[in-house]
């Protein structure tokens, strides 16, 4: 990843990479991409806790045996 771009706020760092992907893909790709794209909603990281809560290692071994 260049500087440039290290230093770049998340917003500044969106619009510079729609604009990559307008300048890559053409307008007819760009549209595409923006259809496709869905950006999640929520938090992962609190609701991971949540779903794995008490779960252990050996929980895990078990279900992947299964």
């Amino acid at each position: 990843m260049s500087p440039a771009v290290e230093q770049m706020s998340d917003q500044e760092f969106q619009v510079h990479a729609l604009d990559v992907l307008q300048r890559e893909l053409g307008l007819e790709g760009y549209a595409r991409f923006l259809r496709l794209y869905r950006s999640g909603s929520g938090d992962y990281t609190r609701d991971r806790h949540h779903w794995l809560n008490g779960v252990t290692l050996d929980d895990v071994l078990k279900r992947l045996q299964q």
